[in-house]
């Protein structure tokens, strides 16, 4: 029961990697306030984990949206102990090709959520002498594919928001990134939707890591949950890949 009587806040939770940390944080002790605009799977989620967990209709690219449902969270459970800021959306395009409304949605979805959740969940965490903040960035903040200029974009950005909590806010709050590979979530799967056959990039993203498969959600899920707890406690500032080996190695450097 590594994180008995704390309290989780997961943007994204009710699908995907937001919903496994649920699962991992309500298995080991914690509540978990869980924010998305998916009241059907979110409810889900929540209910799933019994009374440990509140889901909150929230659109976290809203600043009164996320200070009103992270206060009601604090209002159910008394403090708040970790964020991690999940949401998040894709879009495929080039920039030239990236409407400024798309462009807008990425960023707002994919950064500016992690931004307003830091700035409305962090003073809690003050208040208590200590927290954690996970962001959810991605591989694609080191490496990048091919037509995903605002999401690359995003998940760079992110990185570097990690670094400036983790220094303005230190010692007493600690602030690490997560950079996923490719992860069996509805996003993803939704991206194989979009060729004529979905077969064909799902096999490439198996080919490209040095596990030869893409991971599950609740291995990030177990993974967002150590780094928030104690036995992490000297890890802050970084980004921490969980990619399966993609792009570590040189396609045909093999002998």
């Amino acid at each position: 029961m590594e994180h008995q009587g704390r309290t989780a806040i997961v943007t994204g939770g009710s699908k995907g990697i937001g919903a496994a940390a649920v699962e991992v944080f309500v298995r080991e002790g914690a509540n978990a306030i869980i924010l998305d605009v998916d009241e059907e799977k979110g409810h889900e989620v929540a209910e799933k984990a019994g009374k440990q967990a509140i889901f909150i209709k929230c659109d976290v690219s809203k600043e009164k949206e996320v200070e009103a449902a992270i206060a009601q969270g604090v209002d159910k459970f008394g403090q708040i102990n970790y964020l991690v800021s999940n949401a998040g959306v894709q879009r495929y395009s080039k920039v030239t090709e990236t409407s400024e409304e798309e462009w807008d949605l990425v960023m707002d979805v994919n950064l500016k959520s992690a931004f307003l959740c830091a700035k409305h969940a962090i003073p809690y965490m003050e208040k208590l002498g200590k927290g954690v903040v996970v962001n959810v960035s991605s591989v694609q903040a080191m490496i990048s594919q091919g037509n995903v200029g605002p999401y690359v974009t995003s998940k760079t950005a992110m990185v570097g928001l990690t670094r400036s909590i983790a220094v303005d806010y230190a010692p007493n709050i600690r602030c690490v990134a997560v950079c996923p590979g490719t992860v069996d979530t509805p996003m993803v799967r939704w991206g194989f939707e979009q060729s004529p056959d979905p077969e064909v990039p799902y096999q490439e993203c198996v080919d490209m890591h040095l596990t030869k498969r893409i991971a599950q959600p609740i291995e990030v899920g177990e993974f967002i949950a150590y780094l928030c707890s104690d036995k992490a406690a000297f890890m802050t500032g970084q980004a921490y890949r969980i990619d399966g080996g993609l792009g570590v190695m040189i396609p045909g450097s093999k002998r």
